[in-house]
């Protein structure tokens, strides 16, 4: 085998709380993350040149050295395995950057599994998942995927049944946001709603759709919000459009709505876009569900 294709699955947070933080400097979380069906595509081919690694993309200003998750983890499993051939790398993004999607942590983790499939390397896929860790807190989970209850910086991953069936409104705001200046400026005292996490693990296990909705929550919301009142009115602009329920993702400012049609979805993008001529960044997804063939997620 010469090349191989792989998959960086978007993710969205349902509820994220912070229950602490380490002397490293790490915030403690416990969060529930879905993987979705957006993706970027991630191509590698092996090039005949040992000392060859290159990375490039679709998107002219990601960067194609160090700074790239990427490209980090090709550099550590080249070294670490000796693999002798040189690699060449594609990213075809689809994941909006910068938007509280796991978008380079998910281009990582494709990388890894790729990589691994690619020259055969002795990582069993729990393997991959430990070593990922020293790339991000999120990787971790985009090397696991699906639906999961996450503890500690975001790497202890429980596992958990598949979401009821629903689709998936996403818009990102023309705003950078930085993560680490978000988890920064925390402060618990300004959190005026937590997640219920007892309550939406139980209700992800029950499929009872109504009582995710209920249960969710993102304390991040507090900082991000504040500093991006467009956030606030997306939300707004879905609940009054359709959907069951709306947050933000992560650290943001990608904003989703969950609907338990694709009509409903639809018909809210167009509200969207009449409302908020400078979001661009629109998508319809659903949630990845890792036991079903891509034919069987489009009729679900």
């Amino acid at each position: 085998m010469e090349d191989i294709y792989s998959r960086g699955q978007a993710k969205i947070n349902l509820a994220l709380d912070i229950i602490g933080k380490r002397e490293d400097g790490y915030h403690t979380i416990s969060t529930v993350m879905q993987s979705l069906m957006l993706y970027d595509s991630v191509y590698i081919k092996k090039v005949h040149k040992p000392d060859y690694l290159k990375i490039v993309s679709n998107l002219s200003w990601l960067p194609d050295d160090e700074r790239n998750l990427a490209w980090q983890a090709a550099k550590h499993l080249k070294d670490s395995f000796g693999i002798q051939e040189g690699i060449f790398i594609s990213l075809q993004k689809a994941i909006p950057a910068s938007a509280g999607l796991a978008g380079g942590s998910a281009d990582c983790a494709a990388t890894l599994l790729g990589i691994r499939d690619l020259f055969s390397l002795p990582l069993s896929d729990g393997d991959v998942e430990k070593l990922s860790v020293r790339f991000g807190a999120d990787v971790p989970f985009c090397v696991r995927r699906g639906c999961v209850y996450a503890t500690g910086i975001g790497e202890v991953l429980h596992p958990l049944p598949d979401l009821p069936y629903m689709h998936i409104l996403l818009a990102k705001p023309p705003v950078i946001v930085s993560t680490e200046e978000i988890f920064a400026h925390y402060n618990p005292e300004n959190v005026t709603k937590r997640p219920d996490m007892p309550k939406i693990i139980k209700s992800i296990k029950d499929g009872n759709l109504e009582g995710i909705v209920a249960a969710m929550g993102n304390v991040l919301e507090s900082v991000t919000c504040k500093k991006y009142p467009i956030i606030e009115d997306l939300k707004t602009c879905m609940i009054n459009n359709g959907a069951v329920g709306a947050m933000m993702s992560g650290s943001g400012p990608t904003v989703f709505g969950i609907y338990t049609s694709r009509k409903a979805a639809e018909m809210a993008a167009v509200a969207l876009k009449t409302a908020f001529t400078l979001v661009k960044e629109i998508f319809i997804t659903k949630p990845y569900y890792p036991d079903y063939k891509d034919d069987e997620i489009s009729r679900r």
